[in-house]
């Protein structure tokens, strides 16, 4: 290790599918290796979920943290915190970063107790405030969140709205806040006729898709009536969803009772043929940060409807790139009809996607954005 090298350490409770997991990973492989040491270290996927490092980011090496997993347990979350500081005094970084709310607690109490001089970072991916859970746990979680912001150098936000909603709860000052957009890069070097011909799917068909956790934040019962709505006014319609999670086994069964064609596909380790194979891609949130199918759509050129929250405003351009809608089922269905119906519209929308995307949401304008704020904390 050169002695001139920034040491990072970065911290996240499980690296399970989703965009923190891309964003590490994009961080691990395109961070100039010159000039930064960077070591990640991470917890135990939940039952359920499927490892990206270990499916997918394969390249992407990982310290792995005894007793970190993303559920709370107080004991085990001791043993996490221990471990860390342990390795805080052999590694000495220079920055630990710490990316989510878990990873955030535990990461950022060990960084105090280890009582080195370093610089302590996080990332909010998005935030638990809303939908999460009950008020007094919310109580408990926003207390958590402001000693631990007064504690931190920078806070990064994915978004504009996700810092707004923070500072709102008065978690943190604005002058500690950057916004970092996600960064990704879209591999998928099939056409859109090979990717149906993949998923067997036919030319006529009006393929929309589903990426996410099947999980209560997502809605997915939202998209299903959406689903419902839409089988009844178009023809050739084909529904993909690709993900699973706690709600998988209950979302199955009520869309079967329902009678509802679709093709579930559980976990998949590449979902840009999926997005490639689709006409459009449908987000149904109460809550998200910056979601990172819906900047893979983006850059394939595949038009989106989605719920107006959190930062989508920020990704999906309403009426330019795809469509925001309220949380109303019959609005989100009849922004959909509009853009299936429309083959132009659908093509216009997706052409100003994959351009806007390709300026805004590359990987290594992700990787230069941290070495920027990495290199104005030690300097």
């Amino acid at each position: 290790m050169a002695e001139n090298q920034i040491r990072v350490m970065r911290v996240i409770a499980r690296m399970n599918v989703g965009g923190p997991a891309i964003q590490i990973s994009g961080l691990a492989r395109n961070l100039d290796h010159e000039r930064f040491n960077q070591r990640i270290y991470a917890g135990i996927c939940d039952a359920g979920e499927r490892d990206y490092a270990k499916e997918v980011a394969k390249d992407v090496v990982i310290h792995h943290v005894p007793g970190l997993s993303q559920s709370i347990n107080p004991i085990k979350d001791l043993r996490a915190i221990f471990y860390l500081i342990r390795q805080i005094r052999a590694f000495e970084p220079d920055i630990i970063h710490t990316h989510t709310f878990k990873a955030g607690f535990v990461g950022r109490i060990a960084a105090l107790m280890s009582f080195k001089d370093v610089k302590i970072v996080h990332t909010f991916h998005g935030h638990i405030l809303h939908g999460y859970f009950s008020p007094a746990v919310n109580k408990f979680i926003i207390a958590i969140e402001r000693y631990l912001a007064k504690k931190s150098d920078v806070l990064i936000a994915v978004g504009e709205v996700v810092r707004d909603d923070l500072l709102s709860a008065r978690i943190g000052h604005p002058e500690q806040y950057q916004i970092v957009p996600p960064g990704l890069v879209f591999n998928s070097s099939k056409s859109k006729a090979e990717a149906r011909a993949e998923l067997d799917l036919k030319p006529e068909d009006k393929v929309i898709s589903f990426i996410g956790r099947i999980t209560k934040i997502k809605r997915v019962d939202r998209f299903l009536d959406v689903v419902e709505l839409l089988q009844k006014s178009e023809t050739n319609l084909k529904v993909l969803v690709a993900g699973e999670g706690d709600l998988f086994p209950q979302m199955k069964e009520i869309a079967k009772q329902r009678d509802l064609s679709i093709q579930w596909l559980g976990w998949v380790d590449d979902v840009e043929p999926i997005i490639q194979a689709s006409d459009l891609v449908l987000l149904t949130s109460d809550n998200e940060g910056t979601p990172i199918s819906l900047i893979q759509a983006a850059l394939a050129g595949v038009p989106v409807v989605a719920t107006d929250v959190g930062s989508v405003s920020n990704v999906v351009l309403d009426q330019k790139t795809g469509f925001l809608a309220s949380l109303r089922v019959v609005d989100i269905a009849e922004k959909v009809c509009e853009i299936l119906q429309n083959p132009e519209l659908a093509k216009d929308l997706g052409t100003q996607a994959k351009l806007i995307a390709a300026q805004k949401y590359g990987v290594l304008r992700l990787a230069k954005d941290h070495e920027k704020i990495y290199l104005e904390l030690i300097g």
